[in-house]
């Protein structure tokens, strides 16, 4: 592991050089390497079981000794993190607001606080919300970082609330990466809403930006080592390759975009046609 840490970083500085050419700086914001808003689905098709998972993930890959050492490697030695619960348009749950994580005692406090209560299921799937409205935080926040990240999970695609793609274009021309975790598992019932190749509708519908890749998860067990994964590429800016049942997937920017977007949009107006009166 120390040997991957230390070739991720290797490569960091290169990656910085190209962010900067878009970089204004502005003395009033607190400077981090990188401002990473967490957007993290807890729809209805997710069963409390799988939502406890998600929080304690996350909170356990912040508090790995491996990901603070690329905290602490980085140009400035700090980043932003905020951590927010999505689902329909309009549902969204601050959990954890704008913190700075530069030592283990930030990651652990940061962590306290996202395992302080229970989450809680909500209605609809709105990745597009989602985006709009973590964009929003990462410009309305006060930290300036080198580059902007938002990181969004997802066991189903856009069914409500304004199509993906335009929003993900917004977001893209707001100069923030957008980062996909999609969620392929089979637990709860989810599946009816979901779709088999989740990942290459978030390669294709949802992620964008220098840099920017999915990390599908095809069982909860994947699930820890997926997010830390995730995370220490979204500090150390590398762009991986995404691999599904042992075949590579291109990443953003390198294969056209062929997906139906509005895929999530069509299945729930074929339900709601079935079950109305």
């Amino acid at each position: 592991m120390r040997y991957i840490l230390l070739f991720l970083l290797a490569l960091l500085p290169a990656r910085l050089s190209a962010d900067f050419t878009d970089f204004s700086y502005d003395p009033t914001l607190i400077e981090v390497d990188v401002e990473l808003a967490l957007m993290v689905d807890v729809s209805r098709s997710m069963t409390p079981n799988e939502l406890e998972i998600q929080r304690r993930g996350y909170a356990a890959a912040l508090t790995s000794d491996v990901v603070l050492d690329v905290i602490q490697q980085g140009f400035l030695g700090r980043i932003a993190v905020a951590y927010v619960e999505w689902a329909g348009p309009g549902n969204h749950r601050v959990v954890v607001d704008w913190t700075t994580i530069a030592t283990m005692e930030e990651a652990r406090r940061f962590s306290a606080t996202l395992m302080d209560n229970r989450p809680y299921g909500m209605q609809r799937t709105s990745i597009s919300s989602a985006l709009d409205y973590a964009a929003d935080m990462i410009d309305g926040n006060q930290y300036q970082g080198l580059r902007r990240v938002i990181d969004v999970s997802g066991d189903g695609p856009n069914n409500s609330g304004t199509p993906v793609a335009p929003a993900r274009d917004r977001v893209l021309s707001r100069g923030i990466v957008i980062n996909g975790l999609p969620l392929m598992t089979n637990e709860g019932v989810g599946s009816r809403w979901t779709i088999d190749d989740l990942d290459a509708y978030y390669r294709d519908c949802v992620i964008g930006g220098q840099g920017a890749f999915v990390i599908p998860v095809a069982s909860w067990e994947e699930f820890p080592r997926a997010v830390r994964q995730k995370i220490l590429l979204e500090i150390a800016a590398i762009q991986p390759r995404i691999v599904r049942a042992g075949n590579v997937i291109p990443a953003a920017g390198t294969a056209p975009g062929t997906y139906d977007c509005l895929v999530g949009e069509k299945t729930w107006e074929r339900f709601r046609q079935n079950w109305e009166p």
